[in-house]
């Protein structure tokens, strides 16, 4: 369940600028790395290959690729803002991606996240989502970015 609901145009403008809240935790595991990499073609040894990544990575052992703490966004939002009063709503892009720390395969991450802006256009609305992606016990981020919506009335 959504820790912030809000409806319509005037519902998601009168939320800029305040933070919505935090999702729940949840595990990154090899499996998913896997998948990850299978679907992508990036099949790095420091994702991909355990042993080796417990031998020579910096990080001790496998981390998640950068691309799949963005791709979490999607799941994870929803946890945090609930956005009712339009027909539908699209991802449209990102304005900013930073992977600041990596994310230990095993290790659990949450998303946290704050309206940055909210602009009508004809027929819906397009928001700026400044969101965290924090790994539990970290004190340095794994991911920052500025997510675009659009929301269609």
């Amino acid at each position: 369940m959504a820790q912030t609901t809000v409806d319509g145009v005037e519902g998601v403008q009168g939320l800029v600028g305040r933070h919505l809240g935090h999702s729940d935790w949840v595990e990154v595991t090899q499996e998913q790395v896997q998948q990850f990499a299978d679907a992508t073609g990036d099949h790095q040894w420091i994702h991909v290959d355990v042993e080796r990544a417990k031998k020579e990575s910096p990080f001790g052992g496998p981390v998640a690729h950068g691309y799949l703490t963005l791709s979490l966004v999607p799941s994870l939002l929803p946890q945090i803002v609930e956005i009712t009063g339009f027909r539908m709503g699209v991802n449209y892009g990102t304005e900013k991606v930073r992977f600041p720390s990596p994310v230990p395969v095993g290790s659990r991450v949450r998303a946290g996240a704050t309206l940055a802006s909210a602009t009508p256009f004809d027929g819906g609305i397009a928001m700026n989502m400044d969101v965290t992606v924090e790994v539990e016990g970290q004190t340095k981020p794994a991911m920052v970015a500025t997510v675009v919506y659009r929301r269609y009335l």
